[in-house]
Parts: structure tokens; sequence; C-alpha cells
């Protein structure tokens, strides 16, 4: 990065490394199913959002978590307490790294 300016190179730079990354994510975890992930477009972090059957979105959220150390983590109930909104963040070889669920009241069994 010359003259304060963020070029695309730059851009186009962080998001071989964050896909990158994802690449070595998957490839240390082949067992726990996949989720929906994105290389986001401006700075190259890793969006993860588990898209599973409700009966295991929790499980599933917490499974992810574990095994990529994510620390950083929030439970927002929802606007009249229908739902959960699960969020966990953390940095892995310098990406950004987030994984987020949605758990709907009586979908988790608890």
């Amino acid at each position: 990065m010359t003259g304060g300016w963020i070029t695309q190179a730059d851009r186009s730079g962080w998001q071989q490394r964050a896909a990158a990354e994802l690449a070595a994510i998957l490839a240390a975890h082949p067992v726990i199913p996949v989720i929906a992930w994105t290389v986001t477009a401006s700075g190259g972090a890793l969006s993860g959002q588990v898209l599973a059957p409700a009966a295991v979105r929790r499980g599933l959220f917490g499974q992810w978590r574990q095994a990529l150390g994510l620390g950083e983590v929030t439970e927002t109930p929802a606007a009249g307490g229908t739902a959960v909104y699960l969020h966990a963040r953390g940095v892995l070889s310098g990406v950004s790294v987030s994984v987020t669920a949605t758990v709907f009241d009586g979908e988790d069994g608890r």
C-alpha cells in the first residue's frame, strides 16, 4: 500500500489470503459438516453462516466455534424473543473469521 490509498491489488491480496485460510480450515476439519462461507469483498475476512436444519444448528455452530478457537462469542435475543442470534469471531493466520447462526425458539431442544 502506498500513499495511504487502498488499491485493487491490496483488496485482491486480502481476498486471496482469506481464500487460502478457508481452504486450510476446510482441510483441517473434514469431519465437521460444511457451512456457508463468504470471503468479504473489502477486507478479505471470512464469514461462515450455519444454515443446517434447525435441530442441529446450535450444535454445529458450537462445533465450528470450538474447532476454530473463536473465543469472542455473543448470543443476542431477537426483538420479541422468538430467536437468538449466535456470533463468534476471532483471527486466524491474520484473517478475521466469524461464524453466525440463528436459532428460533423451540428449534434447538432448549
